[in-house]
């Protein structure tokens, strides 16, 4: 798979009648999404939004090619990966989408710098060359002064800058963000959503964020709402969540292809 190298209207995400189904203890099997159908661009700050249990993790799980469809297309850069191995879907994950996790994820063992520059080594690269890159991520996330510390020397806010830095560290043009202010108090919540929308218009990194709230999502310029496993809005960040929860009731609606 071959990353070009994208103009604005590009499409990164496609998605098209997504189902996804899993089976259950005693027989049969449990429906979770629902024909889901959409684009996302180059340059797309999007926020996919949902309550619990709505099916919005099970879906970035699918774009995070953590898991597969159980039928529909999903196209990464164009190439379709629906049916990829377990081998090259790890590899897509490596090579392709930096993920910002809301516990952070980082080895507690480990220093600063070791946890940004390790999903680099499997890509081969010698160890002063993940070492440049490591420093340089760190630098850009304003945290160049504490590589050497461990992750429980800082607070959530800087741990979660050493996140951001380890997935930009491969230099994708796309980062996943699930849930990213979760484990954070309001103001550094806010500094980070602040950063993404920095690396958005800035670096023209194109960012789809999980979250449940409504507060958190207007940080995006798009909304794809979630509900009963299917697309249930999708469009620019509305006024006001009531349109939403007013969409709830609305006869279901199958998702609108952007």
């Amino acid at each position: 798979m071959q990353k070009k190298k994208e103009s604005q209207t590009d499409i990164i995400i496609s998605m098209a009648g997504i189902n996804k189904s899993f089976p259950l203890e005693m027989g049969g099997e449990q429906q979770v999404l629902f024909d889901i159908t959409f684009d996302v661009h180059a340059g797309e700050f999007v926020a996919i939004m949902g309550p619990s249990g709505s099916g919005k993790s099970t879906c970035m799980n699918i774009i995070g090619a953590l898991d597969t469809a159980t039928s529909g297309t999903y196209k990464l850069y164009g190439t379709d990966i629906s049916n990829f191995s377990s081998d090259e879907l790890a590899m897509v994950r490596n090579e392709h989408i930096g993920f910002v996790f809301q516990n952070f994820n980082l080895l507690s063992k480990r220093t600063v710098l070791d946890n940004v520059m390790l999903p680099l080594m499997y890509r081969g690269m010698s160890m002063d060359e993940r070492r440049r890159r490591g420093r340089e991520m760190l630098q850009r996330v304003g945290l160049e002064r504490f590589e050497s510390y461990l992750p429980s020397q800082l607070s959530g806010g800087m741990r979660q800058r050493v996140a951001i830095a380890r997935a930009l560290a491969g230099d994708p043009k796309l980062i996943l963000a699930d849930e990213p202010t979760g484990a954070l108090d309001s103001k550094m919540g806010h500094e980070i959503l602040q950063f993404f929308k920095q690396l958005n218009h800035d670096m023209g990194i194109t960012i789809v964020m999980i979250t449940h709230e409504f507060d958190i999502a207007k940080y995006a310029s798009r909304l794809i709402h979630i509900y009963d496993g299917r697309v249930n809005y999708d469009g620019p960040i509305p006024s006001s969540e009531a349109v939403l929860v007013k969409s709830e009731t609305s006869p279901k609606p199958k998702g609108r292809k952007k």
